[in-house]
């Protein structure tokens, strides 16, 4: 790592039109808040920034269609998501809204800077507008075929198909996500930033300067858009909510949302300076400080275009010296739909495991998308937590805390000679600190905590291996080194999990009676001196029980049905009632079924229906065996043209219906005492 003056760390602004869930957890804030917590631990100048982003069409959408105001919504919100930060200890120095004066007096100076220099343009054209909902259309609430991979589900900004940047007006098919209607097109005033005027200035400083230490994922996705051909993108909009335009004579339009939220990385600066009566302008402006952006791939166009190309154009700021973007991450095999409350929400899961917080910090680290997307089931949640923090690092500490305070009183003994298995554990302590710093400033955090776990791992062996309980007897001064070197590894283990497992850290600390201190001072050297006292032993991880983990699926898949329930089905054209009346449904009774040889899942089935008996080729196999359905009283369509089905003819169709869970129940009277043959009307 440079040694920079400070460190200026942004996470990407959460937007306030619903709760945090666990993809933003491990796409965004855990990682960078591990960042944060290293860079402290190493005695460094770091202004981690974040706040909510409160302007855009979606709030104001959100407010339409619940009656209330967009100040309301925002409001809601914000608290939410700043009391699940706080509690679930995500150590921002700031914390700010888009709303504040400080924010959107800087917006519009940053406009008016570039505006009074001449860089953007200002052109009248035709957009989209959605005539039913009465207002222009922004890029993102346009949906349509893309005109590069033909993905019929892409948006007006982009593809997340094949990633390409596009404008709503490139779209092959374009419909409003307001509405569902087909938009039409108005003209309107607007001023774009000429992002093409910078493809040589994005080119040299990324693709050429920084080929070799950008994550794969974040160099692609630049190089495609580059490829492609950067386009002028309107910074400006017709819109009621949102941060006026600065500019004469202009109403009704208001600074574009990608515009005014990565501005708030500065506002948000400059609002803890001011508290913290320091200087903002250093840790934006000093190239003494590295700047580094925590986003989530589909931020990806926004913070290494865009916004660096607006910052060019200022000429006054630093540029990102890394932007480690992360995939997505998914939800029991599906994709987390915050429309459709397919997600894990922060505030949910505070109130389900209470004071479990790291255990969240852990499995999403463990299990985080860097490189790809990836999957969190509430089993391996569970198994990760029983398996690795209980049986490994939680076993370890409680053994040698315990055996402390079992045969020395809680006092650290005074070891003897040191062998060579004492020494090689010693010497790795130092090893893992140095793998797990260089795995951290390389952005590499799953591969840093599988570090910290595996040093909790030597210790837990190395105490197994040397079964201090069967020598305290006859070799006490042998046991002396053993219990010396096992608690060098646990005071090791505060201090160097605190990035990662903060909440452990701080009761690992104040169980061994530790101070916390700056990873400086206990690189390759002992944390805990002979005779030192520590306290009585505290349980840092608890297992997490099966019925815990039921209680969420559960919930999953309640969500699960409901959506299914709510899903709008395709409505077939009107039957007239002449036609229907034709159709001839009687009550049967099914009084033989047998499986079809070389078939998945017909039936044959006799059924009574009072004056005749049909031969039914029924589709159930899967969901019912020829036992369970002999006596079942059903609906049949009797006068069904004949069917020949595996050479068996076919005389008519049961009437079945699909659960909620796809498994298909029979159409049926509800009283039994219904005679079969009975007409159905």
């Amino acid at each position: 790592m440079s040694d920079y003056k400070r460190y200026t760390l942004t996470a990407a602004l959460p937007y306030t039109n619903g709760p945090i869930h666990i993809g933003h957890l491990a796409g965004v804030y855990i990682p960078a808040d591990i960042y944060a917590r290293y860079l402290r631990n190493k005695n460094h100048d770091v202004a981690f920034i974040c706040g909510s982003d409160e302007h855009g069409v979606a709030i104001a959408l959100k407010a339409k269609n619940e009656g209330i105001t967009p100040k309301q919504v925002i409001d809601k919100y914000d608290k939410m998501i700043r009391k699940s930060f706080e509690d679930f200890g995500i150590s921002f120095n700031n914390y700010s809204r888009t709303s504040s004066k400080i924010h959107h007096k800087t917006a519009q100076e940053f406009f008016k800077d570039l505006y009074s220099k001449n860089i953007f343009i200002e052109k009248t054209s035709e957009q989209l507008y959605d005539e039913e909902a009465q207002q222009f259309l922004a890029d993102r609430f346009v949906t349509g075929t893309c005109p590069i991979c033909k993905n019929k589900e892409a948006y007006g900004d982009q593809c997340e198909s094949c990633g390409s940047s596009l404008n709503s007006s490139d779209l092959i098919n374009p419909k409003s996500t307001l509405s569902g209607s087909l938009p039409v097109k108005k003209n309107t005033k607007h001023w774009y930033l000429p992002l093409n005027k910078y493809e040589k200035f994005i080119t040299n400083w990324i693709l050429d300067g920084h080929k070799n230490d950008w994550k794969p994922n974040v160099y692609g996705q630049v190089k495609s858009w580059i490829e492609n051909g950067l386009q002028p993108r309107a910074v400006t909009r017709d819109l009621d909510w949102g941060i006026p335009v600065p500019i004469e004579n202009v109403d009704g339009k208001v600074l574009y949302v990608w515009f005014d939220a990565p501005i708030g990385y500065i506002s948000s600066t400059k609002e803890w300076a001011k508290a913290e009566g320091l200087d903002w302008e250093p840790y934006w402006k000093d190239k003494n400080t590295e700047l580094v952006h925590f986003i989530g791939k589909d931020n990806i166009v926004f913070h290494c275009i865009i916004f660096p190309s607006m910052l060019k154009a200022s000429g006054k700021y630093i540029l990102p010296k890394n932007v480690p973007a992360n995939e997505f991450l998914n939800l029991e095999g599906n994709k987390i739909s915050t429309s459709k409350n397919w997600a894990v929400w922060l505030h949910e899961y505070l109130i389900d495991f209470p004071d479990q917080q790291d255990v969240l910090r852990y499995v999403l680290t463990a299990n985080a998308p860097e490189s790809k997307d990836n999957d969190f089931t509430w089993n391996d949640f569970q198994a990760r937590n029983n398996n690795e923090l209980v049986a490994i690092f939680g076993n370890f500490i409680n053994r040698i805390v315990v055996l402390t305070h079992k045969y020395y009183n809680g006092k650290t003994p005074k070891p003897e000679k040191f062998n060579d298995h004492d020494n090689e554990v010693l010497i790795s302590i130092h090893n893992f600190q140095n793998k797990i710093s260089s795995c951290i400033e390389k952005f590499k955090f799953r591969e840093a905590l599988k570090e910290l776990i595996n040093l909790a791992r030597k210790g837990n062996k190395y105490l197994a291996d040397q079964e201090p309980w069967k020598l305290i007897k006859d070799k006490p001064g042998r046991v002396n080194t053993i219990m010396y070197v096992g608690l060098q590894v646990a005071g090791h283990l505060a201090y160097l999990s605190d990035p990662f497992l903060p909440f452990t850290s701080k009761k690992l600390l104040k169980m061994l009676n530790l101070k916390p201190t700056n990873w400086n001072n206990v690189s390759g050297k002992k944390t805990i001196e002979e005779h030192h006292i520590i306290n009585s032993q505290e349980l840092l991880f608890s297992k997490i029980e099966d019925s815990q983990i039921d209680k969420q699926l559960i919930k999953l898949e309640a969500t699960k049905i409901n959506n299914t329930l709510n899903q709008v089905p395709n409505i077939k054209p009107v039957v007239g009632f002449e036609k229907f009346k034709n159709l001839e449904i009687k009550v049967g009774e099914i009084l033989d079924a047998e499986k079809i040889n070389k078939t998945k899942n017909l039936l044959k089935l006799k059924v009574n229906i009072g004056n005749d008996e049909l031969t039914i080729v029924s589709g159930i196999a899967n969901d019912y065996s020829s036992e369970d359905i002999i006596g079942k009283k059903v609906s049949v369509l009797t006068n069904l043209k004949p069917r020949k089905i595996k050479g068996i003819e076919s005389c008519g169709m049961i009437l079945m219906a699909k659960n909620v869970s796809n498994k298909l129940t029979f159409i049926s009277p509800d009283k039994l005492d219904v005679p079969n043959g009975s007409k159905i009307h």
